[in-house]
């Protein structure tokens, strides 16, 4: 279970062998079991004696910014990483081997594209024709990806990133078809969003970026250490190549959400700039939406896990991967 602290004045304590949320409606006392991690958002307090018992219990503490996305985070020291993993991590990175990785991570989410597209439930010829078409389209991309080759991935960056970047305008332009024609969008905006369904998958991939980069760590390896994204300074760059085999998930609980048709205008707020951004409502149903979905277990490679947990084995996996390029 994720402690999620984004009400404005909201603080958390420490009682004994407990936690303790104080607000502005009274306390409410929550045992240590059964909490995975605690994030903080801005206008909200944790005391020290509160982030020493979440240390103690290997609970790491994430601080995130309006977007949901990591801007800082504590975790306990027995998260350490062992020399063996990170430097074959950096011998891993420059090897004709990553090359073949980062296809096989973006072609995967091509694939996962292709199958949101196609779960959409489809009524009238022209919609099939789209849909027929786009997944077509992607599958040409996907063809294309996987006949790049070079020694290293700076030899394919360019056009691996031109594929990518196609497939997902197709996806999106897609999905599109499937939601209320009021809250359809132009294309896909990041920060800042300048529609409702871009913020709520702003924010749904911030929440994805604090899981993928605690399971990066608590399986010793440096998310700073990037393979195909590497060009940004002081950033968890191995988060964002990592994400791309998970962004699907946070799709699917965004654009149910979205036709179900139940946004109102609390959900979220639009500033001066024209910018959207999720309120407090709009981010508990998400970030609720999301946990329900990472907790369902599903089969994945032969193994029957909560989606959580799949993502905590591929960390696992990969960090057995770079300890053979040593």
């Amino acid at each position: 279970m994720d402690l999620i602290i984004n009400t404005f004045g909201t603080s958390l304590h420490r009682d004994n062998d407990c936690f303790v949320i104080v607000h502005k409606d009274g306390k409410q006392r929550i045992p240590v079991d059964g909490i995975a991690s605690i994030q903080i958002s801005r206008g909200a307090q944790i005391t020290s004696d509160a982030v020493l018992l979440a240390i103690q219990n290997e609970i790491e503490i994430l601080f995130l910014n309006n977007a949901g996305e990591p801007i800082g985070r504590v975790w306990s020291n027995k998260y350490g990483s062992i020399s063996t993993i990170r430097k074959g991590q950096l011998n891993f990175t420059f090897s004709k081997d990553a090359v073949s990785w980062i296809k096989d991570v973006i072609a995967k989410k091509m694939e996962n594209q292709q199958a949101l597209i196609l779960s959409m439930m489809i009524n009238d010829d022209r919609t099939q024709r789209l849909v027929d078409k786009a997944i077509q389209r992607i599958d040409d991309y996907k063809t294309k990806v996987k006949s790049l080759d070079g020694e290293v991935v700076s030899d394919i960056a360019a056009s691996l990133r031109g594929w990518e970047g196609q497939a997902s305008r197709v996806y999106f332009e897609t999905l599109n078809l499937f939601i209320p024609g009021e809250l359809q969008f132009a294309q896909r905006s990041h920060h800042p969003a300048t529609d409702v369904v871009n913020a709520f998958l702003n924010y749904g991939y911030g929440f994805l970026y604090g899981k993928i980069e605690g399971a990066l760590i608590r399986a010793g390896i440096d998310p700073y250490v990037g393979i195909f994204h590497r060009d940004d300074y002081n950033r968890p760059v191995l988060v964002y190549d990592v994400i791309e085999l998970y962004r699907v998930w946070v799709d699917y609980v965004v654009f149910t959400l979205v036709a179900q048709n139940i946004i109102t205008d609390e959900f979220y707020s639009v500033k001066s700039d024209g910018s959207y951004w999720l309120e407090g409502l709009g981010r508990r149903i998400l970030i609720q939406s999301l946990n329900d979905y990472l907790d369902e277990v599903i089969l994945m490679d032969g193994i029957s896990r909560s989606r959580e947990s799949h993502i905590l084995l591929y960390a696992q996996n990969l960090a057995q991967k770079f300890k053979k390029y040593m």
